[in-house]
């Protein structure tokens, strides 16, 4: 019996597969980078609370359709397996490998889109095999996100659970994990400059509240309106303006009761207001010549807790407090600001990182015209501008902020009644996409968003006039197309 079974043993292995063979350490690639698009999970909660069911799929949407723009974020990455929420086109694919001479990339999408990309990476089965397989065949597995969000720890946790080491370089400890919202949320920044006063004189924000419900806030908002002529209202952690509500004198009445009851109307349309703290604070009045009125500072803490500085900017915004881009030049503000803005950065990293936070951040500030320069919000994720960042230091170099002046907008709208595919588009842009020898032109960030009739793009020129100029033919050429 004994040596019957010994013979069906050595049959078993002879027909074992090499795949099912481990594979010995000395055989195995040092490393392999897997990024998540997670961008929705970032604000989910304040998704799930969108109550018009329409407006709350074209969030989801339009996040998604944001995810091919988020390959520029990894463009340094040489094995790299990026997984989107919507499949990437093709061709763009092809015109970003050509752009960044990148060779060796794989595209994953799970099966379903509910807008929480990591739950949709584990309830996959496949999927998430696949993960496993990755991990199995190199010595160290990288997992990155757009954001640390909780669906991204638990994905951490089931690939450990499966015996995986996996090493998160951007996300903080599972027990520091709270100052990913906490940080990143308009309560909490407030409550970290009120707390920092004394030793931070420049970490100041807009003289504001934080209340609890709509009757309240419908109350103080109005008061400050009446008072100030104007007042700005926030719910804790939006996205990209949403949440932000700006009123400015005349578009309210100053008589209080009538001016109460408008702002609880406006107030009661989405449920988030009443979910979430609201931030109510003063209308500020900005000084567009400083930074472009919106300045902005981005770092990242590695996971040894160092903090490096990234670059600074002007945030393109408009009237209603939307993010639509980034200028960076070094002409973009002063030195001194300069030095201010990312003196008050590094400070507040070390905030950050004295209390477990890991990965990018970035402080957006408004600059008054009373002097004084005001912190509105800290995002402790990647941003609307890393991309233009990572493309800047691929396509230009580390010294862009000197030879280059880029602008980006994230979400141009096409003319009406425009529709294009990404082949028509790169032809009909032929004449300005961006020249690596004269390092000048457009750099399309996105072929998804044509679908919702948008175009993303990062303008690169020699300097403000030329970019400027290749911004606007770009423009003009695809509004003589009506």
């Amino acid at each position: 019996m004994i040596e019957y079974a010994l013979t069906i043993l050595k049959k078993e292995s002879k027909i074992m597969s090499k795949k099912d063979e481990p594979i010995p350490a000395d055989k195995k690639k040092a490393e392999k980078t897997v990024y998540i698009c997670n961008l929705s999970e970032d604000v989910w909660p304040f998704i799930q609370a969108i109550s018009d069911d329409h407006e709350r799929a074209l969030e989801i949407d339009e996040n998604a359709n944001l995810a091919d723009r988020d390959l520029f974020t990894t463009s340094e990455e040489s094995d790299l397996v990026f997984i989107s929420p919507k499949p990437i086109h093709e061709g763009f694919v092809k015109y970003y490998k050509n752009l960044f001479g990148i060779r060796k990339l794989e595209l994953l999408t799970p099966r379903v889109h509910s807008g929480e990309t990591c739950r949709d990476v584990y309830e996959d089965k496949e999927l998430f095999e696949k993960l496993i397989d990755f991990a199995n065949h190199v010595k160290k597995l990288t997992l990155i996100s757009y954001s640390t969000s909780e669906q991204f720890l638990t994905l951490v946790n089931k690939l450990k659970k499966r015996g995986i080491t996996v090493y998160t370089p951007e996300a903080p400890e599972e027990e520091d994990a709270w100052t990913v919202n906490f940080f990143g949320s308009k309560s909490g920044i407030r409550q970290l400059a009120q707390q920092s006063a004394a030793e931070e004189p420049d970490f100041i924000m807009s003289d504001g509240l934080i209340c609890v419900n709509i009757i309240d806030a419908a109350k103080i908002a109005a008061k400050k309106y009446i008072k100030e002529g104007g007042v700005v209202i926030k719910t804790n952690k939006g996205h990209s303006g949403a949440g932000v509500l700006i009123l400015r004198p005349g578009e309210l009445s100053t008589e209080y009761k009538i001016c109460e009851k408008e702002i609880y109307k406006i107030l009661k349309k989405d449920a988030y207001w009443d979910k979430f703290p609201i931030v109510i604070e003063s209308l500020v009045n900005v000084n567009f010549a400083v930074g472009g009125g919106f300045p902005n500072v981005e770092f990242k803490i590695s996971k040894s807790g160092r903090i490096d500085y990234l670059y600074y900017c002007g945030l393109r915004v408009t009237k209603d407090g939307v993010f639509q881009g980034v200028e960076i030049n070094e002409d973009v503000m002063n030195d001194r600001l300069m030095t201010r803005i990312i003196d008050m950065g590094f400070f507040i990293g070390e905030k950050y990182a004295s209390n477990g936070y890991r990965g990018y951040y970035d402080v957006d500030l408004v600059a008054a015209k009373n002097g004084d320069l005001y912190v509105s919000e800290s995002n402790t994720r990647r941003t609307g501008g890393s991309h233009v960042y990572k493309t800047a230091l691929k396509l230009i170099g580390k010294d862009f902020l000197d030879y280059s002046y880029i602008l980006s907008n994230n979400a141009w709208k096409l003319p009406k009644g425009i529709t294009l595919t990404f082949e028509e588009l790169i032809e009909k842009l032929g004449p300005v996409l961006f020249n690596k020898k004269t390092k000048e032109g457009v750099v399309i960030a996105s072929a998804n968003l044509l679908k919702q009739g948008q175009l993303a793009y990062i303008v690169f020129g020699r300097d403000e006039k030329h970019a400027l100029a290749i911004e606007e033919k770009a423009q003009k050429i695809l509004a003589q197309l009506v």
